[in-house]
């Protein structure tokens, strides 16, 4: 009797197996996204407070910052201008070659003795640099340069005029 019961067991087991799987499986075996799974190793392996923006904010002083710049092309120049806001003009060095600019800057930093604790200390100081590539060749001998206000502007003389024409387009 007891055999009885194993095979029949053995025999509705085996009817199992053989059963296609159902709809309420199949998300379990759906592939992981590779992008859920880069986002929970990183939470894993991290320490939430590793990403607090105070933190970003002293790594990124070690390195130098990048100023925002216009570049307008003109017909016989090229204006840049550069925010470098809490660099003297004399802190200031900026190179030009025939088809680039580089900027770099440095602030200095105030020593003075405060009184009580700091609640927040957001003034940066540090370094900009920057070089940009300009849309054409200009005459580096003839450039001009004016600081004002934490604005760099170069006006950037081309070698050759750039002459626009209208093209009419034909059917």
């Amino acid at each position: 009797m007891a055999d009885k019961k194993l095979k029949g067991a053995s025999a509705a087991a085996s009817q199992l197996a053989k059963a296609p799987e159902t709809k309420a499986e199949e998300p379990a075996s759906r592939p992981i996204s590779p992008f859920r799974e880069l986002d929970r190793m990183f939470d894993s392996l991290l320490a939430r407070d590793w990403m607090h923006p105070l933190r970003w904010e002293r790594m990124s002083s070690l390195e130098p910052r990048m100023p925002r710049v216009d570049i307008l092309d003109k017909d016989t120049e090229v204006v840049l201008r550069a925010e470098i806001p809490g660099i003297e003009r004399e802190d200031l060095d900026v190179s030009v070659t025939d088809r680039t600019v580089t900027i770099k800057g440095e602030s200095h930093k105030e020593t003075r003795q405060e009184e009580g604790e700091y609640y927040r200390c957001e003034i940066s100081h540090g370094s900009v640099l920057r070089t940009v590539e300009l849309p054409c060749d200009i005459d580096a001998d003839k450039a001009k340069a004016n600081f004002r206000n934490g604005v760099l502007e170069l006006t950037l003389p081309k070698v050759k005029e750039a002459h626009r024409r209208r093209l009419d387009i034909q059917s």
